[in-house]
């Protein structure tokens, strides 16, 4: 069996990602398994460069291959903002005021088009590759939903027409979130890795 270290430490994302790969014979890992390793860096203004700045940071604690991503929401009307400072958007930092903040920002504002990016950084201790995936919605007027985190409650899939990402189930999420496509193609490129 082999492994992969996800450089995350957030509950949320490491279901995803085991969920994701379930039917494969690939040990998960994450941060939560080595709760030693300090804050990774992430001190970037691109989502390229963090995920970067993780996985190399986190390797020399872990070995094998790290997987660390960076990722965000880019609203076309603030000019990508939150981008890469998605998850330190608000004063606070929390999901609650990171909205709120959102929704007050674009408040009168007639475009509404955004798009969750993703960017994984794989580091074998040698080289770096990078795969990346984009989810394409909209930003809604109002929270909807219960499920998911950090914005989801805001942002409507192109996928689901009405529906916030938080209102979908985690198989439906995987199927089109940046994250989700992200790790699709991270699977076929491990596959082709596999065999040369």
């Amino acid at each position: 069996m082999s492994r992969l270290i996800f450089a995350t430490s957030n509950p949320h994302k490491v279901e995803e990602i085991k969920q994701f790969f379930s039917d494969t014979s690939y040990e998960i890992q994450s941060l939560l398994d080595f709760p030693n390793i300090p804050e990774a860096p992430e001190p970037y203004d691109t989502f390229h460069e963090n995920a970067a700045s993780k996985a190399h940071f986190v390797h020399p604690y872990t070995g094998g291959i790290v997987i660390a991503d960076d990722s965000g929401l880019v609203v076309d009307a603030l000019d990508g903002r939150p981008g890469v400072f998605s998850k330190r958007y608000s004063k606070e930092g929390t999901a609650q005021s990171n909205n709120a903040k959102l929704l007050t920002e674009m408040n009168d504002t007639k475009k509404r088009s955004a798009r969750f990016k993703c960017v994984f950084a794989i580091f074998n201790g040698q080289n770096t590759e990078y795969i990346e995936g984009t989810c394409e919605g909209d930003i809604n007027t109002q929270l909807s939903g219960t499920g998911g985190f950090g914005y989801d409650p805001l942002f409507l899939p192109k996928e689901f027409p009405g529906k916030s990402m938080a209102e979908l189930t985690m198989d439906e999420k995987n199927t089109i979130s940046h994250r989700g496509r992200t790790l699709q193609q991270f699977k076929r490129w491990l596959i082709e890795t596999s065999k040369s």
